[in-house]
């Protein structure tokens, strides 16, 4: 974070306040729950501020709101619609964003019997579908922005060999170097499809068990749609999983670059975590297991 930046409500009112004083008198809230790249407020009940946490995400502001507003007629679940835009000032250095607030519980807040997993899957598929059919033209390339969203699983190779090499006694590294090597031969070779870049469960919402939004488009990009595809092994079951790969249109190249994709996430985060008895490490142990099963059976 920015040295001895403090986002907190004194900051944001003071920003509404300079630069869209017609809502100062609006009552200003945190979130229940803030992302990490972001800190999210309430602006009244139908709005809300989204400010940027570091330099590093500070370009994702233009971004969504140059790209949000021509993605949302394509798409039929609601994402975010940006009202405004604000300014870096003496208080705060970057661009920020005004938002119409959206309803919902974050999918990695409920448990599987608060969610119609098989409804919800579908609902996915058909997002990620209707996403890959939008008009490409002067949409940002993977880079620094998006951390390589849509760009080549190879970007990662490094860091990946490595993360295996750390945990022999956690992991099969065989399978894992097996499925990484397959991953990286199945490159992408078609014309580049929108990406939302971090399609995980926090950025799924939730309403009356299914499906209500898709938020947080900071990592949005053109380029090989894998990296989504995650989603198939971070929030959805086996039965669901299975409805989703027989709703989205990928090919089996694009499922092995997935299963890359989440093996790197998952080994990641269980290098990063110093507690390696905590409820999260299972988690991603699970997420691997699944994954090489799947890897291997399909080899066999």
């Amino acid at each position: 974070m920015h040295d001895s930046l403090k986002i907190n409500v004194s900051l944001v009112k003071k920003l509404i306040k300079e630069q869209f004083p017609q809502w100062s008198d609006f009552a200003i809230n945190p979130v229940e729950l803030s992302g990490f790249d972001n800190r999210t407020f309430h602006l009244g009940t139908k709005m809300s501020i989204r400010l940027p946490s570091a330099q590093s995400y500070a370009a994702q502001v233009q971004k969504e709101q140059r790209w949000l507003p021509l993605l949302s007629p394509h798409v039929s679940c609601t994402i975010p619609q940006p009202i405004a835009m604000g300014n870096p000032s003496e208080n705060y250095p970057w661009n920020w964003s005004i938002y119409s607030w959206i309803e919902g519980k974050s999918a990695n807040t409920l448990s599987d019997h608060d969610m119609n997993l098989q409804k919800i899957a579908m609902d996915l598929a058909h997002f990620i579908n209707e996403l890959h059919t939008i008009d490409t033209t002067n949409g940002p390339l993977p880079g620094p922005h998006n951390y390589y969203r849509g760009g080549p699983l190879a970007i990662y190779d490094v860091e990946t060999r490595n993360a295996i090499n750390q945990l022999p006694d956690l992991i099969d590294t065989n399978a894992a170097i097996s499925l990484w090597n397959k991953a990286l031969d199945a490159q992408w070779n078609k014309k580049p499809v929108w990406v939302h870049g971090d399609f995980s469960a926090g950025n799924i919402l939730i309403k009356n068990n299914q499906l209500n939004a898709v938020i947080d488009f900071g990592c949005m990009g053109i380029g090989d749609p894998a990296c989504d595809l995650t989603i198939a092994w971070t929030l959805l079951t086996s039965d669901s999983r299975k409805t989703f790969k027989s709703h989205v249109n990928i090919d089996s190249d694009t499922w092995a670059r997935a299963r890359g994709w989440a093996l790197w996430k998952s080994l990641i985060t269980i290098t990063q975590l110093q507690n390696k008895s905590c409820p999260q490490i299972s988690r991603q142990l699970k997420i691997i297991n699944e994954i090489s099963h799947e890897h291997t059976t399909e080899n066999i």
